[in-house]
């Protein structure tokens, strides 16, 4: 039985690196090797965009957290619902005219050129947060993959671990951002066909009935109202879930390579049908898997839910298929990481501190060679982990849109915000995340509020005693705001 899912693995690996190889001589300047060129599709940018946001997080983070804690985390997926409509109807247009504008292809190259920051903290100090809160995320994206080779080729976790980091590295480093987009375009799909699918032959196959008397049976709460002080902040620190997409860079990357507007509208509609339908998918995955795999009695072990049920359901090549829609949940993910990190060594360090005159295949290969170096330190840091994906996901999450989502919002619709205000949002909304996490209370708030909310004041406060008066920024956001409405 194992045989047929090997090899239907090998064949999914195998065209993963046949991607990478073929983008590899089309990779040539910085800007197409971490940007594309500014010419990728609607389709490739919806699905690209929506595959690297939700991650192994989709398919065994969220249904496990719904199998053991129940059906109250559909606030989440209520809250990152409702935070995609808004990021793509609010940034995504205004960003991809900015960053041409301003002719920047990272986030904290952007920040520096839109607001001018003379001391370039601003910069550095968001390239430096970028590669802490990466490293964190691509820790939890390799532990999935490692429980995934773990249970399937019953092989050790120390080794699934290096297998699934070293294919994502290899075509990665090959191909860059056309290589990570097309292999999202087709990874997205198997994503959204898998999380479907699976669960509807799944309830066919057991029945309410039966879903219905383990429910009960595990004592698994299946109210919408949480069983706690104070219901209503509990529901709030779920949906602020939705706060965290202002902020995220590898999702944000996409808005800003796609070809032209229109073919952004066009992708805003498809990326919302698929995030609607792997949502649902992943909630209703929870509560079927409760029927048909009872008894799992911790988070982590719940988080393995959805490979229990394509076990126990489908024929090892069939199997083999919608395994492999859950490692495409993690690669979509760990690839874009992987080279929004690397863009940050390499753009916003190497090209602009270390080595100014260098040229841009220099700057290429400084890229693939980080790469390898954050893939090394993520692959570390997941051989020893305790905590769940759930969890490592949610403290990287929280963390980028605490930083950066009101730094996003703010470059793109205020007018007087300065580089000074700016920066002090970012510095002191990273100190209240760490400081709310660390003293515990993200048990009754999650740390992206606090933080969130803090950005915001901090830069309010500053902006109304020193307003943006530099003409050529004013300038510059009029002819964006104009630009749009042309549009």
């Amino acid at each position: 039985m194992v045989d047929g899912t090997i090899i239907t693995f090998f064949i999914y690996v195998a065209v993963l690196l046949a991607i990478g190889m073929y983008f590899y001589r089309r990779s040539t300047s910085i800007e197409e090797y971490l940007l594309g060129g500014r010419g990728m599709g609607a389709w490739v940018t919806a699905l690209s965009a929506q595959a690297s946001d939700m991650s192994g997080w989709l398919l065994m983070g969220l249904p496990g957290a719904v199998y053991f804690l129940g059906i109250g985390q559909i606030w989440v997926a209520i809250g990152l619902l409702i935070g995609t409509v808004l990021n793509w109807l609010l940034v995504a247009s205004r960003l991809r005219i900015y960053t041409e504008k301003t002719g920047t292809i990272t986030l904290p190259s952007f920040f520096e050129e839109r607001f001018k920051d003379p001391t370039g903290l601003l910069r550095t100090l968001s390239a430096l947060l970028i590669l802490v809160f990466f490293t964190i995320y691509a820790t939890s994206l390799l532990i999935a993959a490692g429980e995934l080779f773990e249970e399937v080729f019953s092989i050790r976790y120390s080794a699934a671990v290096l297998v699934g980091g070293g294919v994502v590295i290899v075509y990665t480093f090959l191909g860059g951002f056309l290589a990570v987009c097309w292999t999202d375009l087709f990874q997205g799909l198997l994503m959204v066909f898998a999380v479907v699918i699976v669960p509807i032959i799944a309830w066919i196959q057991i029945g309410t009935e039966t879903i219905t008397n383990e429910i009960e049976r595990s004592q698994v709460s299946m109210t919408l109202i949480p069983q706690q002080k104070w219901p209503f902040i509990a529901i709030l620190s779920s949906m602020a879930w939705g706060l965290g997409y202002f902020g995220q860079p590898h999702i944000l990357t996409r808005f800003m390579s796609v070809k032209s507007l229109y073919k952004l509208r066009e992708s805003m509609s498809i990326a919302i049908i698929w995030v609607v339908l792997s949502l649902t998918g992943a909630v209703v995955i929870g509560i079927v898997g409760i029927g048909m795999v009872p008894g799992l009695e911790s988070q982590q072990e719940a988080e393995k839910v959805f490979i229990y049920m394509i076990r126990d359901l489908f024929n090892p090549w069939i199997a083999g298929v919608m395994l492999a829609a859950i490692l495409s949940a993690i690669m979509s993910t760990i690839d874009s990481q992987l080279l929004v990190s690397s863009s940050a060594l390499s753009e916003d360090f190497y090209q602009k501190v270390v080595k100014k005159q260098a040229t841009q295949k220099e700057v290429v290969w400084v890229g693939r060679l980080c790469v390898i170096l954050i893939s090394i330190i993520a692959m570390l840091l997941a051989l020893n982990h305790e905590d769940t994906i759930f969890n490592i996901v949610k403290d990287a999450w929280g963390g980028f849109g605490a930083a950066f989502g009101p730094l996003v919002l703010f470059s793109l619709f205020s007018r007087k915000t300065t580089w000074a205000s700016a920066l002090a949002g970012l510095v002191t909304s990273t100190v209240v995340f760490i400081v709310w996490k660390q003293m515990g209370l993200g048990a009754v708030m999650y740390e992206i509020v606090p933080g969130f909310t803090v950005n915001c004041l901090t830069i309010f406060v500053i902006d109304l005693f020193s307003q943006q008066k530099d003409p050529a920024i004013l300038q510059q956001y009029d002819e964006v705001v104009r630009d749009l409405r042309k549009t």
